[in-house]
């Protein structure tokens, strides 16, 4: 036999050890048989085998010969092809479904082979399992994750830009859209799009971002009322009932922190694919087609199937709900300051705020701004600056004289020994 490395299995290795104990005769073949958990007869094939061959014997016949089911070479070549001029870079999966739209039927695994073998591909180690985990809500609109995921989402064809993904807890059903960057107002575009689509959540699992958080110390007046300092958006979801739960690490929202790496490897590519280079194409792209063909691949169904979403409430203007909301003081000529703009409030209003009296401005996501006063809306205009305030003429010089008090003055009349003067 010729002599080299010979590769086994482990079990061909357990069979090499205990036909070999046969052979030297310290075993008969049914007790071989009981300890291979094969039956008698295939253990006197094998041991046929392994008498005539030698250890070679024990190896399967099939191994290092070609499948009888593999592709024809000819599909493999023009899959290889193709994916290097259209798909380079994409994962096995993403690959297999764009060319099963081409027309192309191929399993993902089959593909990877091919890549691993052409060097197009490389083996990625599974990430250890974590140990601890929380359970998955019941209820499709019990609890969203939201995080904003900063990448180079159009491979340099511009700026960067950041997507704020919502995941729902139950199914898996994620929400996104793309600004230029992670701010209070982008957020709330975002929400709002998310209430319009699916209704109210319950609750909004965050990070400790101050968008979501604040660190300030309360005003007098929330302490008079008993309430805790929030953020712009923190009360715009406490006026529709929307709780929000700040997780302590990335791990704590670890749904919505692996969803990102879905878009960051398949968004990323469809962008590239349709030649997107703009924020308002890509949310067209991700209204469109994008989110609906990833929910109906990767959500799931919640164990309960009430949806906890809630309408907007009849006569709530989400309007007046995001947006960025303060109060002013009234000054003594009706002026309120705002962003260093100066807005008077006209005379025509019914109900007409005093001086030194708190009115809330609003100022809406569409930029404009407006005055509320006991829930009527105020007119004004603004002023381009505030006018000097007006100095009195002096029309002549006025000789001031000292004052004398009289002769009978209580003053003249106390002495320091506090008896009256006679």
């Amino acid at each position: 036999m010729k002599k080299g490395i010979l590769k086994m299995s482990q079990k061909e290795r357990d069979r090499l050890r205990i036909l070999s104990r046969v052979k030297a005769g310290e075993m008969i073949i049914k007790k071989a048989s009981e300890l291979l958990e094969i039956s008698y007869r295939q253990c006197k094939r094998i041991y046929k085998r392994y008498r005539e061959e030698g250890e070679r014997g024990l190896i399967h016949r099939s191994r290092g010969r070609p499948s009888n089911r593999r592709k024809d070479p000819a599909i493999r070549e023009a899959v290889i092809k193709r994916y290097q001029e259209r798909y380079e870079g994409f994962g096995p999966t993403l690959a297999c479904e764009k060319l099963e739209k081409e027309g192309c039927q191929l399993d993902h695994e089959t593909l990877r082979l091919w890549l691993l073998e052409e060097g197009l591909w490389e083996k990625r180690r599974k990430r250890k399992k974590h140990r601890r985990w929380r359970e998955r809500k019941e209820n499709f609109g019990e609890m969203v994750q939201i995080d904003g995921s900063h990448h180079d989402w159009f491979e340099g064809r511009r700026e960067k830009a950041v997507l704020i993904n919502m995941v729902d807890d139950a199914t898996g059903r994620t929400f996104s859209r793309v600004h230029e960057g992670e701010t209070t107002r982008a957020t709330m575009e975002t929400i709002w799009e998310y209430i319009d689509e699916y209704g109210i959540p319950l609750s909004l699992y965050a990070d400790r971002d101050s968008i979501y958080k604040t660190d300030r110390q309360p005003t007098i007046s929330e302490e008079l009322k008993g309430e805790k300092p929030l953020t712009q958006l923190g009360r715009a979801l406490h006026k529709l009932g929307v709780r929000i739960i700040t997780a302590r690490s990335p791990q704590a929202k670890g749904r919505v922190e692996r969803n990102h790496g879905v878009y960051q490897d398949r968004l990323v590519k469809e962008l590239r694919l349709a030649g997107i280079s703009s924020i308002a194409k890509a949310n067209n792209l991700l209204k469109d087609s994008f989110l609906g063909d990833l929910n109906k691949r990767f959500a799931r169904e919640p164990k309960s199937d009430v949806d906890l979403h809630r309408p907007v409430p009849e006569g709530v203007d989400l309007q007046r709900i995001f947006c960025f909301e303060e109060e002013r003081g009234v000054d003594n000529d009706w002026t309120v300051r705002w962003s260093n703009r100066i807005l008077q409030i006209a005379k025509a209003n019914k109900t007409l705020p005093r001086a030194r009296q708190r009115v809330t401005v609003q100022e809406w996501l569409d930029g404009s701004i407006h005055l509320v006063y006991r829930g009527k809306e105020l007119r004004y205009r603004e002023l381009d600056k505030k006018p000097p305030r007006e100095k009195k003429k002096v029309t002549g010089v006025v000789e001031r004289r000292s004052y004398r008090p009289a002769p009978d003055h209580p003053w003249k009349r106390w002495c320091h020994s506090r008896r009256v003067i006679a």
